[in-house]
């Protein structure tokens, strides 16, 4: 029964499970201000490179190079940031989409990332866990589970203790001075600056915040798949992580979590119409549009079981 749940295909799912988690909540920061920014798959693969390559190259250890790769993000993200979020809107989509796939063929086309071919034999974060297992004794694995499965739970666990760590710092942000200026701006960005909010350095905190958790989300992903090429993070990427808030609801971080974890795990549900994966997606956001704009969860779902289950308490 252990060694079934222990499966290698059912741990990687959850892996890559937890990664969107990670990037619902990038994309919920930056959105957080309201920017409709596009840029998070162009920040995920300067993570995802920078990592790769710190320690292929320098042999930086992983645990150093994923958040070095995540600072690598938010360093062009305040290059970009300042111009690009002059824009609003449409505008600033298509800015930062354009951002993302200019980093892309930037990759595709520079010699040290291996253009198309992509780069291969990435220090595994599997290898990582192995060792430390090996170095406790655990060599020949524990109660009949092998080293192996140990291991990919021990990545798994250290994926989720990323994630909640994430949400407690976004759901600690949200109560503060900075999260209220978030919501303020979000709700009428003239307004907060005729209040005395700078807007402007709290929509470049948002966008940097989004653009780290990005590029971490990358350089966890590359370590985890051992390979990563341009086609990894392309504009359907981009339009993926851009479901993830849409599908859930992007005004509670629980949403674009809710959104990644159900948007993973639909195509294993729907292998055999692979082909038609954006299509069905495409489906999902009209179908969301016309009858749930605001995502799964909004604050008026919030309110609604809130004010249910407390009658049911008091009955």
């Amino acid at each position: 029964m252990i060694n079934s749940l222990l499966n290698p295909y059912y741990l990687q799912i959850g892996m890559f499970v937890l990664i969107n988690a990670i990037l619902g909540i990038s994309i919920y920061l930056t959105l957080a201000t309201g920017q409709l920014s596009l840029g998070n798959a162009g920040f995920m693969s300067i993570g995802a490179y920078s990592s790769a390559l710190l320690t292929i190259k320098l042999g930086l250890p992983v645990y150093l190079a994923i958040p070095t790769g995540g600072m690598a993000s938010v360093l062009i993200a305040l290059i970009i940031g300042f111009p690009a979020l002059r824009l609003n809107g449409l505008y600033l989509a298509i800015a930062t989409l354009g951002f993302g796939e200019v980093v892309r063929v930037i990759f595709l086309n520079l010699k040290i990332t291996n253009g198309a071919l992509g780069i291969s034999g990435i220090p595994s974060l599997n290898v990582l866990t192995g060792n430390v297992l090996s170095t406790l004794g655990f060599a020949d694995g524990f109660a009949g589970i092998s080293l192996q499965q140990i291991s990919n739970c021990a990545v798994l666990l250290i994926l989720l203790v990323i994630l909640v760590l994430l949400l407690f710092f976004t759901r600690r942000l949200g109560f503060s001075r900075v999260g209220r200026a978030f919501a303020a701006i979000k709700a009428d960005e003239t307004a907060a600056q005729a209040m005395g909010i700078n807007t402007t350095y709290f929509k470049i905190l948002a966008f940097i915040l989004g653009a780290f958790i990005a590029g971490v989300a990358g350089g966890l992903s590359a370590h985890l798949t051992f390979y990563i090429g341009p086609k990894d993070f392309d504009y359907h990427r981009t339009v993926e992580i851009l479901i993830f808030a849409v599908f859930g609801g992007s005004n509670l971080v629980w949403g674009p979590i809710l959104g990644a974890l159900l948007l993973t795990l639909l195509p294993e549900f729907l292998r055999a119409a692979s082909d038609y994966r954006m299509m069905i997606y495409g489906a999902i956001l009209v179908a969301m549009m016309a009858f749930r704009p605001l995502g799964l969860i909004s604050e008026e779902t919030v309110r609604f079981w809130r004010t249910k289950l407390g009658r049911r308490s008091s009955e």
